[in-house]
């Protein structure tokens, strides 16, 4: 998953400035080589257990231990970056526009950022010291033992600079905030609109904590407040720690016990063997993304469909359909797909607006086709098994894709306006069945082994992943496309994106347990009984909040935010969370396609020349996809066996 944000990381001009810089860059590398490390241990103890049934002892845990480590490790950078994932439908343009108005909400949020890593370091300093003094490890004595101090001590490193970096952001808007720029003058209306933000954050604290008030009506207000900030343009895990923390202490009555809330989720939210599936699929997808692997399904799948109607605009479907299957990630495929097919279907005749929009459109069956970014996190996050959730979206999947290729060939038929003059097919190369399957053996050998492995048995989810990964490696070695410069931003881009999606883990468990504390799980649930929804008025109720959410933040945040409140809804209904799994999936992918924040289309659009095609142009031809989308959700909704009729098999 690329989620490149623009760096706007202030230059290091001054002797400080370059330590600091020079250090993050350091954590940086030491937190991505961690990763790779953590692939080639998995998967040398797959091999150990494999051929000569002595599997390396302590693996588990010590990925366990390592992912909250390298996640805080790879933080400071990320945040001097500001690729914590946020909202920016609000904020970016008044960035432009007013960047004095905008420096005072950017100023509210970096205080915010700071204040919780002064929080976590309270909690995480006594920790560590207690872990040194006692010796206090993992493992079994007499087998293995692992000292638990140097991951302690990653958590307080990572935090520490965090507060640096957060010291930092807070200086260079406040520096914008006094110093006027008179090429960019102050909008009246922007600053009054700032100022009155601020009071209404002074008045939200004080009402919060002289009002009496029990604690449903804390966990609402915190929920309100929360969107609030999010819309506003507050990095999201900020935003959850920031009020989840308010919430748990004025719910509790001490902010004792925020501080040891907090502190848990920091130190443990992501502490499992099973989130090391997260950054190995990523690096997987960045390593076949500069392998060119997405070239070739197109390659391959336009030669085959090169005298339908709409044929090449099917092949860019098709050609997605296969590289999700091997990467998981919507946004990596838009990525990749901008610059093969959009090039290719505007030549040979199709217009930019039918071009943009199957790409961006068909971007979204990377994260329904497994392996699946979203599905892994959902699994976590509901406790479902991650091998089922990937076997349940295999129909669906094949549905989706093919209800795109019947809605290309239709609108070629009824709409060729929209879609345009597409040249004869003789002008699209020919491919022989040799050239076809040499082109497809990486991509099948991956899917056998990460897929088949799952769902065989054999493997885990993470170490498929792994193994994945390796394979991937091989991949690219082989056809040479990794120099040292590439597999250094392999590297990079595997720890930045694991880093900003691990972290919003950590922010989510943190709000899980102010929700459940603050009971709006157990409320809504009973509302949802007691005005007799039914699972098809819930599914009614869930799929326009999802849709909403959608407009305004991206996939992950969605599913961290909602999932706490609806998965007790769906148990009191009988509700099976294998099938819903699958529906929040696809529902969720929507709001990829539909405006203000469309984070595919932005993808499609960053990654064209500048003056190609506009962003209404792009949301314009994404939206007959996202009909099919709504259409499909509806199916597997009323048709619950579409996702679980292999599961039975």
């Amino acid at each position: 998953m690329n989620m490149d944000i623009p760096l706007k990381e202030a230059p290091a001009t001054s002797v400080f400035g370059r330590i600091d810089s020079g250090f993050n860059s350091l954590l940086s590398v030491v937190s991505s080589i961690w990763i790779f490390a953590i692939m080639a241990l998995i998967c040398l103890d797959v091999a150990m257990r494999t051929f000569f049934n002595s599997p390396i002892s302590g693996v588990v845990e010590f990925v366990a231990l390592s992912v909250a480590g390298f996640v805080f490790l790879q933080l400071p950078s990320a945040i001097a970056h500001r690729r914590l994932l946020r909202a920016e439908m609000i904020i970016e343009p008044l960035e432009e526009r007013a960047p004095r108005a905008a420096a005072i909400f950017n100023l509210v949020y970096m205080l915010v950022g700071l204040l919780l890593f002064c929080k976590i370091l309270q909690w995480a300093w006594p920790d560590f010291v207690k872990a040194w003094n006692t010796g206090e490890f993992a493992g079994t004595p007499g087998a293995y033992k692992i000292s638990l101090w140097p991951f302690k001590f990653a958590l307080i490193l990572g935090s520490g600079l965090s507060l640096v970096q957060f010291v930092k952001l807070s200086v260079q808007e406040l520096v914008t905030l006094i110093r006027r720029d008179p090429d960019k003058p102050t909008d009246a209306a922007s600053l009054l609109a700032a100022l009155i933000f601020v009071a209404g954050v002074v008045g939200f604290l004080a009402f919060m904590f002289t009002a009496d008030l029990r604690p449903i009506n804390v966990g609402v207000y915190c929920l309100i407040a929360m969107l609030f900030l999010v819309v506003l343009g507050m990095p999201i895990p900020i935003a959850l720690m920031g009020i989840s923390y308010l919430g748990i202490w004025i719910a509790r009555g001490a902010e004792f016990y925020a501080l040891n809330t907090l502190g848990l989720a920091a130190s443990s939210a992501v502490g499992s063997y099973e989130f090391g599936v997260i950054p190995l699929f990523i690096m997987m997808g960045v390593i076949l993304e500069k392998a060119d692997v997405g070239q070739d399904a197109f390659q391959v799948a336009a030669a085959m469909l090169r005298r339908l109607r709409g044929g090449l605009g099917m092949a860019t479907v098709f050609a997605n359909a296969i590289f999700a299957s091997i990467v998981g990630s919507s946004v990596a495929s838009a990525a990749v797909f901008s610059r093969i097919a959009v090039p290719a279907m505007v030549d040979h005749g199709y217009t930019k607006k039918f071009s943009v929009g199957c790409v961006a459109g068909s971007s979204v069956l990377g994260m329904l086709i497994p392996p699946s970014l979203l599905l892994i996190i959902y699994g976590l996050v509901a406790e479902q098994s991650v091998g089922r959730l990937f076997v349940a979206a295999i129909i669906p999947g094949i549905i989706l894709a093919l209800a795109f290729c019947i809605g290309i060939y239709l609108m070629a038929v009824f709409m060729p306006r929209f879609v345009g003059a597409p040249r004869p097919a003789a002008d699209v190369p020919a491919m022989g069945f040799a050239e076809m399957v040499v082109k497809l053996a990486p991509i099948v050998l991956l899917v056998v082994a990460v897929i088949g492995g799952i769902y065989g048995g054999i493997f885990t989810p993470t170490e498929a992943a792994a193994i994945g990964t390796a394979i991937a490696f091989v991949i690219a070695l082989a056809r040479r496309r990794l120099s040292w410069s590439v597999f250094k931003s392999i590297l990079l881009e595997t720890g930045f994106v694991s880093a900003v999606i691990l972290f919003l883990i950590v922010a989510a468990n943190l709000y899980t347990r102010q929700v459940a504390l603050t009971g709006i799980p157990t409320k809504f649930a009973d509302w949802v009984t007691g005005a007799g929804l039914d699972m098809t008025g819930f599914l009614a109720v869930y799929f326009v909040v999802v849709f909403l959410l959608g407009m305004i933040i991206d996939s992950v945040s969605i599913l961290l935010i909602v999932l706490p409140i609806m998965l007790p809804v769906l148990d009191a209904l009988d509700g099976n969370k294998i099938w819903f799994g699958v529906v929040t999936t696809i529902a969720v992918e929507i709001g990829l396609l539909t405006p203000p924040f469309g984070l595919s289309v932005y993808v499609v659009k960053g990654v064209l020349p500048k003056d190609f095609v506009s962003l209404n142009t792009i949301f314009a031809g994404a939206f007959p996809f996202v009909v099919m989308m709504v259409l499909v959700t509806f199916l597997v909704m009323v048709f619950p066996d579409l996702s679980l009729w292999l599961l039975r098999r």
